[in-house]
């Protein structure tokens, strides 16, 4: 390994330590993919298994979010749990929010989506003319936080939305929205890796819209009952289950990471 290759590596070492949120690697959206199914499968756990409906649910969760969130705003730095248990806070409470507003409220997928996007678009551009930039990896202030939970919170909602609208109001089924959305991400990752001149940022939050989506069709690939194109799996199960399976694979990414940071002092001074 070469001594600029050893610089490099160092750099984005301390540059993920000094951060607040991880580094969007492949592991970082297999983890939030599992949030997002998470966030569904739990959101209609409370709301339509416990009966709660979509109003006391939304309540429920997002006072969860205020909590988890004011945990990882007054950390100093990244911390998986922390950090992870507001992303899954972010998808339950755009559950419920989102079906709160398309049936309970009566918008229906469509115009809630259109509305919702328009409040990412909003948040974004705001967010650019605030700070000069959009971030996504690179948290280290309380503007850019507020920001950066602010559109994944909008982010979420909207994705739902649209896993909804793709599955029923465009008759793609759960199944059929799961693909679409998977074929979408492969597009943005095409774009990443072949068109080098594409912003990042905008790639990353293209990103974190659709794997909200295609979390809330995997959801009810899984839960829905057989006979509306789903496996009938139980809700809360499936949430657990789900909730474990981030557990550990977050652990052992943190096992990783640690083993880095220690061994980076060593590759830069090579």
């Amino acid at each position: 390994m070469t001594q600029a290759t050893n610089r490099t590596t160092s750099r984005m070492v301390h540059a993920a330590m000094e951060s607040k949120v991880p580094q969007a690697t492949v592991v970082f959206w297999i983890v939030k993919i599992l949030a997002t199914t998470a966030g569904e499968t739990g959101g209609d756990a409370l709301s339509m298994t416990l009966k709660l409906g979509y109003a006391v649910a939304t309540l429920v969760f997002l006072v969860f979010f205020i909590l988890t969130l004011t945990i990882q705003v007054r950390s100093s730095r990244y911390h998986p749990l922390a950090y992870w248990a507001v992303v899954v806070a972010t998808t339950t409470v755009g559950t419920t929010t989102s079906d709160f507003l398309d049936r309970t409220v009566g918008l229906g997928y469509v115009k809630s989506s259109a509305m919702l996007l328009t409040l990412v678009i909003v948040v974004l551009v705001v967010w650019r003319l605030v700070a000069g930039r959009i971030e996504y990896q690179h948290i280290v202030d309380r503007r850019d936080e507020v920001f950066y939970w602010v559109a994944i919170v909008v982010a979420n909602t909207l994705g739902t939305a649209l896993g909804d609208f793709a599955a029923t109001s465009a008759g793609l089924g759960f199944e059929g929205g799961a693909l679409v959305f998977a074929a979408l991400l492969a597009v943005v990752a095409a774009v990443w890796r072949l068109a080098p001149g594409v912003p990042t940022a905008l790639l990353f939050w293209c990103a974190y819209v659709l794997t909200r989506p295609l979390g809330a069709t995997l959801g009810d690939t899984l839960t829905k009952p057989i006979d509306e194109g789903g496996l009938a799996l139980g809700r809360i199960a499936a949430t657990l289950t789900i909730i474990a399976l981030m557990a550990v694979i977050v652990a052992l990414q943190s096992r990783y990471e640690r083993h880095a940071r220690r061994r980076a002092p060593a590759r830069s001074d090579a």
